[in-house]
């Protein structure tokens, strides 16, 4: 280390950045992802599946908000599809969440975030 502080051949900053501009860069970006992360859970995802059978609507905070069940696909005698139709849909709008996530919050590109 140089006897001013810093790394050795940097004059004192990070590659022609001193450490305020530094901070404020950092914490610009740290607002912005907040933003983006409040934005994006205020989103609705839907998803579909059984030909329209069942639809899920979920938020980007991955609250379930709505399920509709089409009349045609309630039958006692098959509950296990019901069940199934139902997973499978509120799964596909969660993987839905994580895509825009994905996308959204990934173009902050750091390590480790997600």
């Amino acid at each position: 280390m140089s006897k001013r502080g810093g790394f050795p051949g940097m004059g004192g900053n990070f590659g022609g950045m001193n450490m305020g501009q530094l901070m404020k860069q950092a914490q610009k970006m740290q607002a912005d992802l907040q933003k983006s992360q409040e934005e994006l859970a205020e989103k609705e995802f839907d998803a579909t599946v059984g030909g329209g059978a069942v639809s899920v609507k979920v938020t980007g905070a991955k609250e379930v908000k709505e399920i509709k069940i089409g009349k045609d696909v309630v039958d006692p005698d098959d509950v296990e599809m019901l069940q199934d139709l139902i997973l499978s849909c509120v799964n596909e709008a969660l993987r839905k969440v994580d895509a825009a996530q994905a996308s959204e919050l990934g173009r902050y590109n750091i390590p480790g975030l997600m």
